[in-house]
Order: structure tokens, then C-alpha cells, then sequence
């Protein structure tokens, strides 16, 4: 794939970061609503930088927001993690769910969970430059994979 991330001008209006404490909130309610900005987020990028069949959007976006990538990705940015992030990540990885994976180990899927945490924190925090950096990263190495 050879799509630039040059013209990803997606942003996502946040709550008033203000009166938010994300620490409020359960690691599950963060990996949840960040699931569901982190697979917004990666849809956007592709129906604005590429025009193709709404199937094909499915594969690559799937892709890259299964628990598998989520987890490979996690080792990447560990160790670029402030003390808050990694916190927020441990907290969700940790978390006790009733839900499993269908094509990832259990290890994988916590992993996954803990960066939906993370993500969910820093959409409620109003940090989208620091989310969208990690959002371009990740379908960066999809592209480059």
C-alpha cells in the first residue's frame, strides 16, 4: 500500500477535557470508548485518503484494530509512555473481562484492552495530538508491513 499520512487531517471534537478526571472512569469504560475512537479514527484516514470499495476499507481497517496489531503495537510504544499513560494501559490490561478473543491469546487481547484504555483516556483528556500520533503510527506500520 502506498497511501501518504500526509493529508490525514482527521481530528475528533472531544469533551471538555476541563471537567473530566479519566481516573473516574473503569478501565473497561476507557477501552470502550477508546475502541470505538481508535476504529473512527482509522476509518476516517482511509475514506479520506483513499477511494476504494467499502470492502476493502473493511479489510485494512480490521486489520489494523484487531486485538493481534493492537498488541504488537504496544511494544512499540511502552516505553514511551509517561507515568499517567502507562498507569491508564496497566490499569485496562489488567482489568477483568468476561469477553475473550477470537483470534488472539488472552495475553494479546489484554494487551489490546489496555491500549483501548489508554486510547479512550487521551480522547477523554482532550490529548489528540499525542492519540492521533499514535493512530498514524499504527496504520503507518500497517502500510509499511
Amino acid at each position: 500500500m502506498e497511501e501518504s499520512l500526509d493529508n490525514n487531517k482527521i481530528t475528533l471534537p472531544a469533551p471538555d477535557a476541563d471537567d473530566i478526571d479519566a481516573y473516574q472512569y473503569s478501565p473497561l469504560t476507557l477501552a470502550y470508548i477508546g475502541d470505538s475512537v481508535l476504529d473512527l479514527m482509522v476509518k476516517s484516514y482511509f475514506v479520506v485518503n483513499v477511494n476504494k470499495q467499502t470492502y476493502k476499507y473493511h479489510k485494512d481497517v480490521t486489520h489494523i484494530v484487531n486485538a493481534v496489531n493492537q498488541a504488537a503495537f504496544v511494544d512499540l510504544i511502552l516505553p514511551e509512555l509517561s507515568d499517567d499513560e502507562l498507569d491508564i494501559f496497566k490499569r485496562g490490561r489488567n482489568a477483568t473481562t468476561h469477553s475473550k478473543a477470537k483470534n488472539a491469546t488472552m495475553g494479546e487481547y489484554r494487551k489490546a484492552t489496555g491500549l483501548e484504555a489508554l486510547f479512550g483516556y487521551l480522547y477523554l483528556k482532550g490529548k489528540n495530538d499525542k492519540l492521533k500520533s499514535y493512530v498514524d503510527r499504527m496504520i503507518e506500520t500497517y502500510i509499511n508491513s
